[in-house]
């Protein structure tokens, strides 16, 4: 199978142009093409690694990948997908940030073995020289406004407004393909479906200033079954960077995928071969419950992203919560795995289980504590007790310092004792 063969098979391809044109290209060469990365925010999310695995894949099969981190245009603001301006970092916010995409990006692609590395690459170098009436008679004069206007990330904000800043970021990223397709000979520029007006204006330059033939390519936004956006939760976006979203929560959002998305984002997001993925698909159909495809999914992605160390952690955080052993977690585990939860530091070892349960706000008052209790809906480090005279000190600690408490099934609570 071809690498376009591939993304369709995937769902991968939005639009493309010159379907036939690229597709012999790709047969006969080496195809350079790259995918920019604006720097905002401190690190990269799961929606931007559906681009950077797609750089990944041209890779596999041969051809030059470049990852642009735009350091300049991060300065400006890309209205694509936007109801309203972005709000305008500083030049040394931008520059922190772009360092650590490119760290970041340097996990996924091959920048060093073989005959064929990826390369990184920041616009800021060739953009930050160019003077602004070198930029205006060598790029400006060759796109109307007429033609600007038309373009969807311009033309969806004409009723609320737009700057001039964010209207000339459309000519910022043409200059970007410009630039590669001169000094890289990148024929090819791979980006969300919001990006299609840039990309077309990008190849629209290179036609004008040098005729060479360029193409655009570019891949769905993930959505969700519902319609909804994909990556974010209640707590905000899931990042790629660990101590943003931690490899536990990381996982956990994988694994609770619903049955009807998770055969897309085996797709999209793993390197599964189809046989694969159609016998997960299977076992969704014939047997949800046992979310064989979920737990798949989470396994490949988190190992992708944190590395095979993380994913033991967070499988081992995973099934100790589930069988409630969590004698078992490491002081690191255990951070990870309630850092979420409310925590509280005690003093006192000789607190009683029924003053403790309402210092931790597990209980309202000791008569509700005495009550949970003696329900049976209390358990301390995952063993149910109805010693309701026991102090602190003399449970067991996990990892020698904490202790879990649980209040029916769902509510934790975190206590350290204090050294």
């Amino acid at each position: 199978m071809g690498i376009l063969q591939e993304l369709e098979y995937r769902g991968l391809i939005n639009q493309v142009t010159d379907r036939e044109g690229l597709e012999e290209k790709l047969k006969t060469e080496r195809v350079a093409l790259y995918t920019g990365f604006d720097p905002t925010a401190d690190s990269l999310h799961i929606g931007n690694l559906l681009p950077i695995l797609c750089l990944r894949r041209f890779q596999l099969a041969g051809h030059t990948s470049i990852a642009l981190v735009g350091g300049a245009t991060g300065l400006i603001g890309d209205p694509s997908g936007r109801s309203t301006e972005r709000t305008l970092n500083t030049s040394d916010t931008v520059g922190e940030w772009t360092n650590k995409i490119k760290a970041q990006l340097e996990r996924f692609l091959d920048f060093e073995t073989g005959d064929n590395p990826a390369k990184i690459v920041n616009n800021y170098d060739w953009i930050s020289p160019v003077t602004l009436i070198e930029f205006l008679r060598d790029v400006g004069k060759n796109f109307t406004v007429n033609y600007m206007l038309a373009k969807d990330s311009v033309d969806s904000r004409l009723g609320s407004g737009i700057s001039f800043t964010e209207f000339s970021y459309m000519l910022l990223q043409a200059y970007d393909f410009m630039k590669l397709n001169e000094t890289q000979g990148c024929a090819l520029q791979v980006g969300g479906s919001d990006q299609w007006g840039n990309i077309t204006a990008g190849m629209e330059l290179i036609g004008r200033t040098s005729g060479n033939k360029a193409f655009g390519l570019t891949i769905p936004l993930v959505t969700k079954s519902d319609g909804t956006k994909f990556g974010k939760t209640a707590s905000g976006a899931i990042w790629l960077d660990a101590t943003k979203t931690s490899p536990y929560q990381f996982y956990q959002f994988w694994v609770n995928t619903d049955d009807q998305d998770v055969v897309k984002l085996l797709k999209y997001y793993t390197f599964l071969d189809p046989e694969e993925i159609a016998r997960l698909e299977t076992a969704v159909r014939e047997q949800p419950e046992k979310r064989e495809a979920q737990r798949v999914l989470a396994k490949e992605v988190t190992e992708l992203v944190h590395g095979k160390e993380a994913l033991e952690s967070a499988i081992n955080i995973s099934r100790a919560l589930f069988d409630g052993n969590v004698q078992e977690l490491t002081e690191s585990e255990i951070a990870e795995a309630f850092k979420d939860v409310p925590s509280t530091t005690i003093e006192d070892d000789q607190l009683g289980l029924l003053d403790l349960l309402v210092a931790v706000k597990a209980a309202p008052s000791k008569r509700q504590a005495r009550q949970d209790v003696e329900s049976g809906a209390v358990s301390v480090n995952g063993v149910r007790t109805s010693e309701m005279e026991k102090k602190v000190g003399e449970f067991d600690k996990l990892a020698g310092n904490y202790l879990v408490i649980r209040r029916g099934k769902k509510n934790y609570y975190l206590v350290k004792l204090a050294k």
